[in-house]
């Protein structure tokens, strides 16, 4: 079998993972990495025997598929050239950090057949939970996704960053987009949003998320509320409390999806590629979807999405 080659751009804590997804996956060739960072890409290209190429050009003339898992503000423009140029594409959230750009983005992939896939992969989480599959729908939902700074992905809000994890979740635990949004926040680093507060009407649902990366210590919690009981969701501790009737997979954490959403992410994504699924995880419309639902909430708060 002919293997699919891989690369990755951007040789950060993300690239490291993914370019180790794709060097243990037998169906794959890791051929190399792209990152301004000479010797950080080196290193990285090192540790799996790959190369490192000193352009993005240069790395998409060899591969057929790319992990994008470069700062935020470059993940549009990047996915838009390798899409263009005929490359299967992964990218880490969001998928770009304006509307025009995500929608090039899934009409290049539709006209030219590619496979365009997103790392909303906390929805694997909600897959081996069984939540995704619940008979009801949420009456609410209270999510608390916060963590100290560290300056990574501060190019763009706390929204862009963070919350879309939750927004992804909501939107799919909903089945439908909010008619309302609402939303205070606070900068402390930059211009755009560190911490926010996030009001959305669900017609007779009401979604709150509070999103931050100035908080003193990390939380990633998820309250969701049916009209047969309520689930609690800790995302750090892999566990859950359940007072529905669902029936819903206590173990999740130790199944293959539960315990590593991102490379069960990585594994549909190459799955989607081959044809082995019809689609990946999060598709190029849903990660669009979430996109405007983030950019909806920064503007109600009345700061930018960009620094």
């Amino acid at each position: 079998m002919t293997k699919l080659r891989a690369g990755v751009l951007g040789a950060g804590a993300f690239g490291r993972i993914h370019a180790r997804k794709y060097s243990e996956d037998a169906r794959v060739k890791f051929i190399g990495v792209h990152d301004p960072d000479d010797e950080r890409a080196t290193e990285l290209a090192n540790t799996h025997g790959a190369q490192s190429f000193d352009t993005l050009g240069a790395l998409l003339g060899e591969i057929d598929i790319l992990t994008i898992a470069s700062p935020p503000s470059f993940h549009g423009a990047a996915a838009k050239r390798a899409l263009e140029a005929g490359k299967h594409v992964l990218v880490e959230k969001p998928l770009a950090t304006d509307v025009a750009t995500g929608k090039q983005l899934v009409e290049l992939a539709r006209t030219k057949n590619l496979t365009l896939a997103c790392g909303h992969q906390e929805r694997l989480v909600f897959e081996a939970m069984g939540l995704l599959a619940a008979p009801e729908k949420p009456t609410r939902i209270e999510s608390v996704r916060e963590g100290p700074w560290t300056g990574r992905s501060a190019d763009v809000s706390v929204t862009l960053d963070l919350m879309v994890h939750d927004l992804d979740l909501a939107l799919q635990l909903l089945g439908r987009k909010p008619e309302g949004v609402l939303a205070t926040a606070r900068s402390d680093k930059g211009k755009t949003a560190d911490c926010i507060e996030a009001r959305l009407a669900f017609g007779g649902a009401e979604a709150v998320f509070i999103s931050s990366r100035v908080a003193e210590a990390r939380r990633r919690f998820m309250r969701a509320v049916y009209p047969s009981g309520e689930v609690n969701i800790d995302f750090l501790t892999r566990a859950f409390s359940n007072t529905t009737n669902f029936p819903l997979n206590a173990a999740f954490a130790e199944t293959r999806i539960g315990s590593d959403p991102l490379g069960a992410n990585v594994a549909q994504f190459i799955d989607a590629v081959l044809g082995v699924a019809k689609r990946p995880v999060v598709n190029g419309e849903e990660a669009l979807a979430v996109l405007e639902l983030a950019l909806a909430v920064d503007d109600a708060s009345g700061l930018p999405s960009l620094s």
